[in-house]
């Protein structure tokens, strides 16, 4: 999981997130004092989401990252350092003349999530604190005959109890953010179907409630969703408001942005990309349907028409690649086949969205230095050229902990909305609010 980047791209993430705060806090109510509440509350989401994405700061810094005036910001930055959302320590002299400014950073061990990442041979987690600190990390490779509901439970309360001993100390974390490989009914918490794991109407956000020592809330993504907010926060996508990042293992998703906003759909099943029909006559998929993307592209695709066995997973598409470097006809063409039926998937997803990029991730990602060349190709020929003009084609920079860097977002979002609010642990917001009560 990587840092943050900074810059102009960076700053226009930490607006978005402000003025969405502002928006959402101060329409409902136009009373003087629930107003002026909720600009505090917009103005101290706008200095802890810059510290979270940003990274730390002085003071003047902040000011004009953020906008606010210098007593807005020291105000407001002594709220967040009572509240334990935030440390003040002196900075290291640089040698320039003058005392050096006291910088400004998020506490990331006082303020944790827990990041869980669940696919058909993977269970992967991280504690993650404020401003995107990993704090531990642990990914674990699993049987694909361990895709069982209870197994897959098991798995990851194995996972967390691991991830405490990486971390050395219990996790008492804000929030468990879970990116899920099928389809998530988001307001449930519900897995309504992973054909690839054989889950249907799994109530999976709690039953890892059940399982797991924690009292956080739990929020449950799609794997390609949480991954595609995560190039845009902290990836390759920064700054970029029209996102379709196309991600493929034994299966295939999709996530999508749409003017700088995650596009979900009404139950949370937009960007389901693996299952568009485009071969009539194709193969039978998971899901019941013919002829789905997921049967043309993706990890067992490769294999099969490579003449190897479409389970042989990762190692499999390792062994195909380094068959292409040597040179060997029936690899080479068995990508070109990958990357024409690629094409033919994003041609329609490129008419549709009109993205401004394209991103690669999962086994995508690994491919694309070899099918980057004759995809573009076949794309001038599959999408409109009004529709394809600027696109950029992209490969993930966060790679295979994608999700997880979009789960621990998304576990750390009720925080950053309201960062003094009542769904913060009773302790801290009761010393909190001690702290502003004194005179």
């Amino acid at each position: 999981m990587r840092g943050v980047a900074k810059g102009g791209a960076q700053r226009h993430v930490r607006c978005r997130l402000a003025e969405t705060a502002r928006h959402g806090l101060m329409m409902p109510d136009r009373r003087p004092g629930l107003r002026i509440e909720s600009v505090r509350q917009a103005n101290l989401t706008s200095i802890l989401g810059d510290l979270h994405l940003g990274g730390s700061a002085s003071r003047s810094e902040l000011v004009a990252r953020t906008g606010l005036t210098r007593s807005s910001v020291g105000a407001l930055v002594g709220e967040l350092v009572r509240a334990g959302l935030a440390v003040e320590e002196r900075a290291t002299s640089d040698g320039s003349p003058g005392r050096p400014s006291p910088v400004i950073r998020a506490d990331a061990l006082g303020n944790v999530v827990l990041a869980l990442e669940v696919t058909v041979d993977v269970v992967a987690g991280a504690v993650v604190g404020l401003g995107g600190t990993v704090l531990a990390r642990q990914r674990l490779d699993r049987h694909r005959d361990r895709g069982a509901v209870a197994d897959t439970v098991g798995d990851v309360v194995a996972l967390a109890q691991r991830l405490e001993r990486i971390h050395g100390r219990p996790i008492d974390p804000l929030g468990v953010g879970v990116a899920a490989a099928g389809l998530v009914r988001r307001p449930e918490n519900v897995v309504a179907i992973a054909p690839n794991l054989g889950w249907r109407e799994v109530p999976f956000g709690d039953l890892l409630a059940e399982a797991l020592p924690y009292t956080a809330p739990i929020t449950l993504a799609n794997d390609a969703d949480a991954a595609a907010l995560a190039e845009t926060r902290r990836g390759v996508a920064v700054g970029v408001d029209d996102v379709v990042l196309v991600s493929g293992d034994v299966g295939v998703g999709g996530g999508l942005v749409s003017g700088g906003h995650s596009l979900i759909g009404r139950a949370g099943f937009a960007g389901e990309v693996g299952h568009m029909s485009v071969n009539p006559d194709g193969r039978r998929c998971r899901c019941g349907a013919r002829g789905c993307w997921e049967t043309e592209v993706g990890e067992g695709s490769l294999l099969r028409r490579a003449g190897r066995s479409p389970d042989a997973g990762r190692r499999g598409v390792e062994a195909v690649l380094a068959d292409a470097d040597a040179g060997d006809a029936a690899a080479l063409a068995a990508l070109a086949d990958e990357t024409r039926w690629l094409a033919i998937g994003l041609g329609g997803l490129v008419n549709v969205f009109n993205p401004q990029m394209v991103v690669f991730g999962g086994f995508f990602g690994r491919l694309y230095p070899y099918v980057i060349d004759g995809l573009r190709s076949e794309l001038s020929h599959r999408a409109l050229a009004a529709t394809a003009a600027g696109l950029l084609l992209v490969p993930s920079a966060l790679g295979p902990d994608g999700p997880l860097v979009g789960a621990a977002e998304l576990a750390f979002a009720p925080l950053l909305a309201d960062p003094l609010g009542e769904h913060r642990r009773p302790s801290a917001a009761a010393e909190s609010a001690g702290d502003r009560a004194d005179p």
